[in-house]
């Protein structure tokens, strides 16, 4: 089975404002492998950056002006992806900036679905790991995934870390469960121990309604400031789920 982990960076959030894709990175995978293959290119987007996106990835209008456009390389780009299945994550963005280069250049190719099926690592980690942060530090965190060399995101650099991620997430995760088995030993050597009956009841305080309206009001700042949401409402709705 042939993967491609795909990443790219661009001069802002929204190409129907007319951001443009500035570099592509993607990572080739064989039966679950990596085979040392890759595809890289810096793209000329004939605009400037936003300053918000250049402190992402560093990336200036002056470095990229001698780079080819997209449909310079186009055609090298998709006879690389052709065929394989596309791990990228957050794929709606991805995808999105890279169908709207290719409505620009007028080519018989339309979008990534022509070529590829895209699997979107962000929803892969939602699923297993529910109401907890799934962003691609936060996933390298808890898989052990080395990104301390990473001062800036770069499209390639960060496609190597999610082709990591991606083979950690999806491997069943040995190491963890030998961790896992020696926990379970330790809890089996340790003595029983029994509360006394006469102990004193720890008080239990309360909040009050305007306790819990300040509250909710924090909680939807959160919902709204965070990428990944606010993890304490997103385990509010699936226990009242679960309970539905």
């Amino acid at each position: 089975m042939r993967q491609i982990v795909l990443d790219t960076e661009t001069t802002g959030l929204d190409p129907q404002q007319g951001h443009r894709v500035i570099e592509i990175g993607c990572v080739e995978i064989q039966n679950r492998r990596p085979t040392g293959n890759h595809f890289q290119v810096f793209l000329n987007p004939d605009r400037e950056i936003d300053e918000a996106a250049i402190e992402v990835h560093g990336l200036t209008t002056d470095f990229l002006s001698d780079k080819p456009r997209f449909k310079q390389i186009e055609q090298e780009f998709i006879d690389f992806i052709d065929g394989a299945e596309l791990i990228i994550h957050n794929a709606p963005f991805d995808v999105g900036f890279l169908d709207f280069e290719m409505e620009q250049t007028k080519s018989e190719n339309q979008n990534l679905a022509q070529f590829c099926n895209v699997l979107d690592t962000l929803v892969l980690a939602r699923e297993k790991h529910p109401g907890q942060r799934n962003s691609l530090d936060a996933l390298c965190k808890r898989y052990e995934v080395d990104n301390t060399h990473r001062t800036l995101h770069g499209a390639l650099l960060d496609a190597e870390i999610l082709a990591d991620v991606y083979l950690a997430m999806t491997s069943g995760q040995s190491s963890l469960s030998l961790k896992e088995e020696s926990a379970e030993g330790a809890i089996g050597n340790l003595k029983e121990r029994r509360l006394d009956p006469n102990r004193r009841r720890i008080p239990v305080l309360g909040a009050n309604a305007d306790e819990l309206l300040h509250h909710q009001e924090r909680l939807k700042e959160i919902e709204k400031q965070s990428s990944d949401g606010c993890l304490w409402l997103q385990l509010e709705a699936e226990t009242q789920g679960r309970a539905v």
